[in-house]
């Protein structure tokens, strides 16, 4: 780890405008005096295909995996579609997590938020993302579910307007740069 962490957000959702999207760049602007944060979309990742999981994997995967690698930690944010996570991110944890056991995301700290306008806040999203990093060798950081109902209330013009909804996860950004610290302490202990 750096002196000052670096992060990388995956947008679940590819629709221009997205709730996924507009979280991660609220939490950019909150977190600059104590940390990067680079967002990245999905747009170009293609489904995961092992037969194009080469050593030269299409280019938007072997984006994924190099911001990932290059990140101390990773916050996913999901949309809740249909009661579950969105098929792109679901695809970004395939790609992050090969090779089995030699993935990028095995060992690295993450964190999950999900959002949803309604009023449960994708938390049913919140498992499925939760596992699948888990499975994938992910560091899921243990704080309460960051879900966020009403979003689109909570955010406007790229920052937070709710304050409660900011303290919320900004307590799960810290939990996630206390996590990097230790695992930083541990490597270099």
């Amino acid at each position: 780890m750096t002196t000052r962490p670096k992060l990388l957000g995956i947008s679940g959702s590819l629709r221009a405008g997205a709730h996924s999207t507009a979280v991660l760049l609220a939490l950019k602007a909150a977190l600059a005096p104590k940390a990067d944060l680079d967002v990245f979309t999905l747009n170009d990742v293609p489904l995961y295909n092992q037969d194009e999981d080469t050593q030269t994997p299409p280019a938007g995967a072997a984006a994924l995996r190099a911001a990932i690698a290059a990140a101390d930690g990773v916050i996913f944010t999901s949309p809740e579609y249909n009661y579950g996570t969105s098929g792109a991110l679901k695809n970004a944890i395939d790609w992050g997590s090969r090779p089995f056991g030699k993935g990028a995301l095995r060992g690295r700290p993450v964190l999950v938020v999900t959002s949803s306008p309604g009023s449960t806040g994708g938390i049913r999203a919140q498992a499925q993302v939760r596992e699948s990093l888990a499975a994938a060798g992910g560091r899921v950081v243990d704080y309460p579910h960051l879900a966020i109902p009403g979003v689109a209330d909570k955010i406007k013009d790229g920052v937070f307007v709710d304050e409660k909804t900011a303290g919320f996860l900004l307590g799960g950004v810290d939990a996630l740069l206390t996590e990097i610290r230790l695992l930083a302490l541990h490597k270099a202990g």
